[in-house]
């Protein structure tokens, strides 16, 4: 168990901060009407935060130096909303509760909001989490999965973070929003093996549609919907999806066609109830990966910059 899961609590802030909840939920809810974005870039936030240092908002540092985790190869593509809602949320509750609420809470809540903003399921978060004192690029690099791993490689470094493979199925089904820059998956349409340039395990009628939209060679700024189905709504259609062999990344197909994960990936593509079920009890497990609790790390008072 990493240090300090204990102490967190769904009424850490219950006589500290009680409108605490209320306060994040509108300030997301405001950033959601004026971009969609924000929904995806604030979950995936919070995924990227977790995996690195834990859930201390480390990844919301900014460095003059560029070398803070934000500044890491794989963190670059992470949609500038999400730290915005993060940074307009703790504004908003500064205001009430001054040098009280963690960023790293703040993230917390917010995560949970933009999912329930979205159509998805609504739960309750424990709270309690302080912010770390630990920021650089250079210890990002082998923590986060990568869109070609395979399922061995997927539980390895889910399992590092004290998720199974249930929940590296369940979380992996955020990917129901959001989007993917072509350089990700080029090589399931052009270069896959010398005897088949498309991945035998895509779709054919979805790969003619990829390759339209990302011919070779393509501006490394276009992006297309993970889900083309439903791009906009947190629902279980990523899963059905995959048994259609519509998923994008490597590591998303390859929870369907690898026999050891297909039945959770049928499970949740037959029932949602049994998918939301799911991603809740593993949103909860990733919300106290490395915590820092009691006087470990501090309560940022912006959410960019360590207090010292």
């Amino acid at each position: 168990m990493q240090r300090g899961q204990g102490q967190l609590s769904e009424t850490f802030y219950s006589t500290s901060c009680p409108k605490v909840e209320s306060i994040v939920r509108q300030v997301v809810a405001q950033k959601i009407a004026q971009t969609f974005v924000t929904i995806p870039a604030t979950l995936r936030l919070f995924f990227h935060d977790c995996f690195v240092e834990g859930c201390d908002a480390s990844v919301i540092i900014a460095s003059p130096n560029g070398n803070a985790e934000k500044d890491a190869p794989d963190n670059l593509s992470l949609a500038g909303d999400g730290f915005d809602t993060v940074i307009k949320a703790k504004a908003a509750v500064e205001q009430s509760c001054p040098r009280v609420v963690s960023c790293a809470d703040i993230l917390t809540i917010a995560a949970r909001d933009v999912v329930a903003l979205a159509g998805g399921p609504s739960f309750k978060v424990e709270l309690g989490r302080r912010d770390g004192l630990i920021s650089m690029a250079s210890r990002v690099a082998g923590n986060l999965p990568e869109p070609n791993f395979n399922l061995a490689q997927l539980n390895a470094i889910f399992a590092k973070n004290n998720l199974n493979q249930t929940d590296m199925i369940a979380l992996s089904g955020a990917h129901t929003l959001g989007f993917a820059h072509c350089t990700r998956f080029a090589n399931r349409l052009y270069s896959f093996s010398a005897s088949s340039p498309v991945d035998p395990n895509l779709n054919s009628t979805y790969a003619q549609q990829l390759m339209q939209a990302c011919p070779q060679n393509v501006d490394p700024q276009i992006a297309i919907n993970m889900d083309p189905v439903t791009p906009r709504t947190f629902d279980n259609s990523y899963f059905k999806n995959l048994v259609n062999k519509m998923g994008l990344f490597t590591s998303d197909e390859v929870l369907f066609t690898d026999k050891a994960s297909q039945a959770t990936v049928v499970d949740f593509a037959n029932n949602p109830g049994n998918f939301n079920g799911a991603f809740i009890a593993a949103m909860r497990k990733l919300g106290r990966v490395g915590v820092k609790t009691g006087t470990a790390g501090e309560i940022r008072v912006d959410c960019t910059a360590f207090n010292s």
